[in-house]
């Protein structure tokens, strides 16, 4: 910000008044000084020029990245906005190209202008019209800057295909695809690609649940949740570009412990990140009605992460008639054909603790018509081994009345999971 240079001396204070009788000695003097030479003075001379400095704010600091793999939003310091960091720094995951943009609100800060003062002039303060003057100045420097960022261009977006990475072993298998592990090959950036074939999916008329998965999922910012990036599509596959979880599915790691199931440490250090997971969904009006082992991966260092949202449904008034899921996990009023709401997954949540820790689903049985009725019941019966303090959240998640089931919010802090995480 400028400031108006100051070049208006004031009159010497110290100046005498004349007298009238005194004027003729006074006329006298001055002609002697006329034929003396003019020494300088600050007065009759030229003001130095002090040029100030302009202090610049702190530079923008880059995102970390958690291992969640999440970017904290950028903290930009004063005089910056939070549109201009994420401009301003390099991402780290590739951006597809359906993924909007926000419009940047950077504005270019102004040249820092020197400004003259008078050496032997006191200081002046200036009149609140000239400060009201130099406050409109400045605004309409401001407003005009702000003009030209605005329009200018922006660059012209991602767009993405199977050429710009490098393709790597198959991570699993799907009902209407593979995954693969991939690098991007600009930025060197491991990433997870789900391959789609769309001729498969239009067969099983599921068009409308895979375009809202990804509609869902891309929008999702949570450790606990993996991301999907981007994705891209050609005349035969749809691309997913999805965060790489190195230790593979919660089912696997189940099954390579030496009894098939996890110690009760490990399993409230998990129900407590998918429990954490959920509420984000769930404030959301998203429901995942599909949690079980295999939906769930392990990134690095072991956190916990909900992977696959084909279920997943954006329900603002939290009523479903849609039998989905998993024969195992499905909840009392989806076997017997009634509305359900987000209360679905603390059935699924129990469901879960209890096969963590025992190694098997409480309502197994050899042939669906024994399941359900089980699960109808709510008939299971846990190990010795398994502690009173566990087995009392799996008793108030697993309640036949969906409106009884514990809130996510109080299993969080159930005795059992801070006994075992704090």
């Amino acid at each position: 910000m400028s400031q108006q240079p100051n070049n208006v001396l004031r009159p010497k204070e110290n100046a005498l008044a004349q007298k009238p009788e005194a004027a003729g000695a006074v006329l006298n003097m001055q002609k002697k000084m006329l034929l003396l030479p003019k020494k300088p003075t600050s007065e009759n001379s030229a003001p130095a020029s002090k040029p100030v400095l302009g202090a610049q704010g702190p530079g923008i600091r880059s995102a970390t990245t958690t291992a969640g793999g999440m970017r904290p939003p950028l903290k930009a310091g004063p005089g910056s906005s939070s549109t201009a960091a994420a401009k301003l720094q390099k991402p780290l995951v590739p951006t597809a190209a359906p993924l909007k943009k926000a419009a940047s609100e950077f504005v270019a800060p102004a040249p820092v202008a020197s400004i003259k003062k008078a050496d032997a002039a006191p200081t002046q303060k200036p009149s609140a019209n000239a400060g009201a003057a130099t406050a409109s100045s400045n605004s309409t420097s401001a407003n005009k800057e702000k003009g030209k960022t605005e329009n200018q261009p922006q660059k012209p977006k991602k767009t993405w295909e199977l050429n710009n990475f490098d393709i790597g072993r198959q991570l699993g298998r799907g009902k209407f695809g593979n995954v693969y592990l991939a690098r991007e090959k600009e930025s060197q950036f491991v990433v997870a690609l789900k391959v789609l074939f769309k001729r498969q999916i239009g067969e099983s008329n599921v068009e409308h649940q895979v375009r809202r998965e990804i509609e869902i999922q891309s929008h999702l910012r949570h450790p606990h949740i993996l991301r999907l990036y981007a994705y891209f599509h050609d005349d035969v596959r749809i691309y997913l570009i999805l965060e790489y979880a190195p230790q593979g599915t919660l089912f696997n790691a189940l099954q390579a412990q030496p009894l098939k199931r996890f110690d009760e440490r490990q399993s409230a250090i998990y129900i407590q990140a998918l429990c954490s997971a959920l509420l984000y969904l769930h404030e959301r009006d998203i429901i995942h009605r599909d949690i079980k082992p295999e939906n769930l991966l392990l990134g690095h260092k072991g956190v916990l992460k909900i992977a696959d949202f084909g279920w997943s449904v954006h329900e603002p008034n939290s009523m479903r008639m849609t039998l989905c899921g998993t024969v195992d996990y499905l909840p009392p009023e989806m076997v017997q054909g009634k509305p359900h709401t987000k209360n679905v997954d603390l059935w699924s949540l129990g469901v879960l603790c209890f096969e963590l820790l025992v190694g098997h689903a409480p309502f197994y049985s050899k042939n669906y018509d024994e399941t359900y009725k089980k699960i109808l019941k709510v008939d299971y019966k846990l190990p010795e081994h398994i502690s009173k303090a566990a087995a009392h959240l799996i008793s108030k998640l697993l309640v036949l009345n969906p409106q009884h089931r514990l809130p996510l919010d109080q299993v969080i802090v159930h005795p059992w999971i801070l006994a075992h995480t704090q």
